[in-house]
């Protein structure tokens, strides 16, 4: 069987193996012929020797988070040959702790849990993989490849499930949505934003190019300007860029009793200064919220699923602007413009 691998801790160590183990029933009782993996940044910290962890008991790991397949075989009966399906990356830690005893994985308070493609367990850029029936999420078939992007479309639900939480504290009657950047989760969090009717604007730098075009395809506004120029103070941010700047600016620019998510990790070792009286000001005498959010769990992943469905597929296909082959693997992962790219297999 062919995989990507990794030494994690060792850069540049993605290879492309042909004689990998097949998946073993220890990992999850459906088996799924792979269909394609997305890469994103965290693929290329991995290849950076900057994060990753190894099954244990191994030196390498099987790359890719970012999964699409058919199912090949489910003894449970939960799903049925060839149905479309994606793996949940992050699976509850053994123990577990309280909340991934209640499903809720993404909150893992002890840190034992894994991640497929990152953190103890192989991932999905083979071409067989297994998972247990409770993290395979099917998706609708008329998706085709667009089904890729579930992944990323479950952070974003994940950000939305809880901004949609925090609202309601109180009365809330949010109308205008500002998302700051342009890459792949921005734009779906934008088609979420969209789908619950809100006047929806995108932020980031670029001028041209498939970003701008997207955004304006979805029925939002575009800009290209520094947050504080907007002559709106917006309802929801939605923040995905990583950007120290502009998360400080994010900071001041919501309206009284909004709610900004922070979706973004930016690695540089850029500092910048920041007004923590004026934060505490913003927060507390206009009853804002601002929270970060990572991962997903199976109601996230559902909740994207659907998104998804609803979305238009052209406009979804817009979004995978490079496809690559496994045996070019190394110039896929090497690319550095576009929006989304796959590894079709």
């Amino acid at each position: 069987m062919r995989a990507l691998t990794v030494t994690p801790g060792k850069a540049d160590s993605l290879r492309l193996v042909d004689d990998a183990p097949e998946p073993t029933q220890a990992e999850g009782e459906v088996l799924v012929e792979a269909v394609a993996v997305g890469i994103c940044g965290t693929d290329s910290e991995i290849l950076a020797g900057d994060y990753g962890e190894p099954p244990a008991g191994r030196d390498t790991l099987v790359i890719g988070h970012e999964s699409l397949g058919r199912v090949v075989e489910d003894p449970t009966g939960t799903l049925e040959p060839g149905d479309l399906v994606a793996g949940i990356v992050r699976h509850r830690d053994p123990v577990p702790c309280p909340y991934c005893a209640a499903g809720e994985w993404d909150l893992c308070s002890n840190g034992r849990y894994t991640e497929c493609g990152i953190k103890g367990v192989d991932g999905f850029a083979r071409q067989r993989w297994r998972v247990p029936a409770e993290y395979a999420v099917p998706l609708a078939p008329e998706l085709g490849l667009a089904g890729v992007l579930l992944e990323p479309a479950s952070v974003v639900a994940k950000a939305w499930d809880h901004i949609d939480r925090i609202g309601a504290r109180g009365f809330w009657a949010p109308r205008r949505v500002l998302v700051t950047g342009s890459g792949p989760i921005g734009l779906l969090a934008a088609l979420l934003s969209v789908q619950r009717g809100f006047e929806t604007h995108v932020l980031a730098r670029g001028t041209s190019g498939p970003k701008p075009e997207l955004a304006r395809r979805l029925g939002a506004t575009y800009h290209a300007v520094p947050v504080a120029d907007l002559d709106f103070d917006p309802d929801i941010i939605v923040e995905c860029t990583g950007a120290p700047p502009v998360v400080r600016e994010v900071f001041g620019k919501l309206a009284p009793n909004g709610v900004g998510c922070l979706t973004g990790i930016n690695a540089s070792a850029h500092h910048i200064e920041l007004d923590l009286n004026e934060l505490n000001r913003c927060l507390v005498l206009k009853n804002n919220v601002i929270f970060g959010t990572v991962n997903a769990n199976r109601r996230h992943w559902a909740q994207a699923a659907d998104a998804l469905a609803r979305a238009d597929h052209d406009w979804l296909m817009g979004m995978i602007t490079h496809r690559y082959g496994l045996d070019d693997y190394a110039q896929a992962y090497a690319e550095q413009s576009g929006i989304k790219t796959v590894i079709e297999f």
